[in-house]
């Protein structure tokens, strides 16, 4: 098995529920972290404000100044908060990127992969 196995169709699912609301900045580039004061965000963090608010966790985004789909997405494991993240990353450049990466796993108590957008479309993934 590989390390990580792609799906196109997964990819859709995100931009859908990327594209399903707006925007809504919490923290603009440059600004410092609440608890970590010496860690400034790389671009800007916010989330996905939707229509439906059924769900009390809503789609968190880094995005740069660039609008597009989502190019990859975050993984997080947070100890402190016990639970698993899933951040999307838009419009980022390679740098960029890595700066998200570095600020999110420079704390012993929570660290970050990133899962890179691709096109494959494996066999198991097609619907009967």
């Amino acid at each position: 098995m590989s390390e990580f196995e792609n799906n196109a169709y997964f990819w859709q699912k995100v931009d859908t529920l990327y594209s399903s609301g707006d925007f809504k900045v919490v923290c603009k580039k440059g600004s410092a972290h609440k608890m970590y004061p010496s860690l400034t965000y790389p671009c800007d963090f916010g989330y996905i404000e939707t229509l439906s608010s059924d769900t009390d966790t809503p789609m968190e985004v880094f995005r740069s100044d660039k609008k597009g789909s989502v190019d990859a997405i975050v993984v997080c494991a947070d100890i402190i908060d016990k639970r698993f993240e899933v951040r999307a990353l838009v419009g980022l450049s390679e740098e960029e990127c890595l700066e998200v990466l570095h600020f999110l796993n420079c704390t012993d108590y929570q660290k970050s992969v990133l899962l890179r957008r691709g096109k494959q479309i494996p066999s198991w993934s097609e619907t009967e």
